[in-house]
C-alpha cells in the first residue's frame, strides 16, 4: 500500500486515550509521504462491527478489556463477518498477560501492541500492518515464545501435512517473528514470493491473520526448531 491514507478506526472505551491515539497517529513520520487517518471511533466492541461494516477501514487500533462487548469478542466478530476480514485488526492495550495475549491471537488479531508504546513505533506498526507485516511488540513476542518454549508437549497441527517443506520453512521463519524482507534475504527469496506463500499458508491452515499462523507455529512446535 503506497500513496494513499491508511484509515484507521479506533475502538477503547475511554474518549480521553481515543483522543490522545488520534493525536498521536496524526504525526507524519513517513518517507512515503502516507498519512494516517482517524475515520472513526467506538466506546466498545458492540458498536465497533456496524461502524467497520461502514467504514470498511484499512486498521482497527482495538482495547481488550471493556464494558459490554469486549476487544477479543469483538475481533472474533471481524473476523466472520465476510464485510469485515478484510480490516487488519491491531489490539492496543495496556494488558500483556500470557491469556490476554493468546486469546487475541486465536481471537484472529493481526498484531499486539502496549499503549506504552513510543508514537513513532505506534505510526509504523499501523503502516506496517497496513502493508501486510506482522507486528508484536518486542515484550509480546518474547511472551508468546516463552509461552511456546514452556508448554511441556507440542500439538502438531494436522494440517502442517498439507505444506510443501519449502512452506514449513516460511512458516518456521514466520514463528521468530520475522518479516517479509528479513525472510526472502534469508532464504533467498523475492519479497514478493514470500508474500505467495503466506497466502498459501493462510489458506491451507485456515488462517485470517499472520499472528494466527504464527501460534500456529508455536502450538506446534515449529518454533524450537
Amino acid at each position: 500500500m503506497t500513496d494513499r491514507t491508511i484509515r484507521v478506526v479506533l475502538v477503547d472505551d475511554q474518549s480521553l486515550i481515543r483522543s490522545g491515539i488520534a493525536t498521536l497517529l496524526a504525526g507524519d513520520d513517513d518517507n512515503t509521504g502516507r498519512s494516517i487517518e482517524v475515520v472513526g471511533e467506538a466506546s466498545d466492541g458492540a458498536a465497533a462491527l456496524p461502524l467497520i461494516r461502514r467504514i470498511r477501514p484499512d486498521v482497527v487500533l482495538m482495547d481488550i478489556r471493556m464494558p459490554g462487548t469486549d476487544g477479543i469478542e469483538a475481533t472474533r466478530q471481524i473476523r466472520a463477518d465476510p464485510v469485515c476480514r478484510a480490516s487488519v485488526v491491531l489490539m492496543l492495550t495496556t494488558f500483556d498477560t500470557d491469556e490476554d495475549v493468546l486469546d487475541a491471537l486465536r481471537a484472529g488479531a493481526d498484531g499486539y501492541l502496549l499503549k506504552a508504546a513510543v508514537p513513532f513505533r505506534l505510526r509504523a506498526a499501523v503502516r506496517a500492518a497496513a502493508d501486510g507485516e506482522p507486528v508484536l511488540s518486542p515484550a509480546v513476542a518474547r511472551q508468546v515464545m516463552a509461552h511456546a518454549a514452556s508448554t511441556a508437549r507440542p500439538e502438531p497441527d494436522p494440517r502442517l501435512e498439507r505444506l510443501t517443506v519449502r512452506e514449513r520453512e516460511v512458516l518456521t521463519a514466520l514463528a521468530q517473528g520475522e518479516d517479509n524482507s528479513t525472510v526472502a534475504r534469508a532464504m533467498r527469496l523475492s519479497p514478493e514470493t514470500v508474500r505467495t506463500y503466506v497466502s498459501r499458508l493462510l489458506a491451507k491452515l485456515g488462517a485470517t491473520s499472520r499472528a494466527q499462523l504464527v501460534a500456529i507455529a508455536h502450538r506446534s512446535g515449529l518454533s524450537r526448531r
